[in-house]
């Protein structure tokens, strides 16, 4: 995949692959110039539009505003490249108070960037085929195939609420999907990954997802409420008004792990390894987890409602 990269200089050594991505493949390429994460998007099967001439405006524009994020260099042709940074990986863990309110402070001033943006609210149509999925599953014979047919009232519940609840606004630019794998930490403090998702957000599912994720580990047994007011605090302090609490501040979340489940189990379906996109070890992994945790996370709705302020 080198070819088209020529701008980026000599290359040093081969390009190599980086482990993990959920959607996408990420490898680094060292040249005399330096040092670069590529991205090769997988825009096969995406979710949702992906417009990469705005993403990546948004991205020069947070950039040159001092938020801490690798440079972005070139966008082209499915192929995204940043300055490779150095920093240690983010657990699925709770972070640090002062950690979440850095957070909370970096969201502020994003939210507070003067970029135009043509498009709308991009919506993933919520899908109700849940039963159908679990057949499939069983006759597929998918690893997770019991659980799924055990729960498809609960996935259609999910998908119910996620249609049906009431976003009280503003809507605002924003990265959309600040979670602990698209984070690092450098000298202790955030730095923003992963982009590519940025586009137009209600305020509270934007709030409601970053300040669960980074307060919360892999289930929702260790949820620190005072990592979550953190990032709220932090939000506060860098400038922005907090919306309305409600159960607004879960739906993003939930209807976003809804639909990366449903592609994920989509891709166990067809029994390919793709091309593009997550390895199919990864997308069984994904459905299992999303089989597993998705019913758990909407059943702690109540719960996670008493964390707002």
């Amino acid at each position: 995949m080198t070819s088209g990269l020529e701008h980026l200089g000599v290359p040093v050594g081969p390009m190599v692959r980086v482990g993990g991505g959920y959607a996408n493949r990420l490898y680094r390429l060292d040249t005399e110039q330096g040092s670069f994460a590529v991205k090769e998007l997988n825009l096969a099967d995406r979710r949702v539009t992906y417009h990469v001439d705005d993403v990546f405006r948004f991205e020069r524009a947070a950039f040159a505003a001092g938020i801490p994020m690798p440079e972005p260099v070139s966008a082209d042709r499915g192929v995204l490249v940043h300055r490779w940074v150095e920093g240690e990986k983010v657990p699925e863990a709770p972070v640090s108070e002062a950690f979440a309110f850095e957070i909370g402070e970096i969201l502020a001033r994003i939210h507070a960037l003067d970029v135009e943006w043509t498009h709308g609210v991009a919506d993933e149509p919520t899908a109700w085929d849940w039963a159908e999925l679990a057949e499939r599953a069983r006759a597929t014979g998918q690893p997770w195939a019991d659980e799924l047919a055990s729960r498809v009232e609960t996935f259609l519940a999910i998908a119910r609420f996620v249609d049906s609840c009431e976003r009280p606004g503003p809507v605002v630019l924003t990265h959309k999907d600040i979670q602990p794998w698209n984070l690092l930490a450098r000298e202790g403090r955030p730095v923003l990954l992963d982009w590519e998702l940025s586009g137009l957000l209600d305020l509270s599912g934007e709030l409601g997802s970053t300040a669960l994720s980074v307060a919360k580990g892999p289930g929702l047994d260790s949820i620190e409420p005072a990592v979550f007011r953190a990032v709220l605090d932090g939000y506060v302090a860098g400038g922005g008004t907090l919306p309305p609490s409600g159960p607004s501040w879960f739906v993003f979340m939930i209807g976003g792990w809804l639909g990366h489940t449903r592609w994920n189990i989509l891709r166990c379906l067809a029994g390919v390894e793709a091309s593009t996109g997550p390895d199919l070890a990864l997308s069984q992994e994904s459905a299992l987890n999303g089989v597993r945790g998705l019913p758990a996370l909407f059943e702690r709705l109540p719960d996670l409602e008493t964390l707002l302020p």
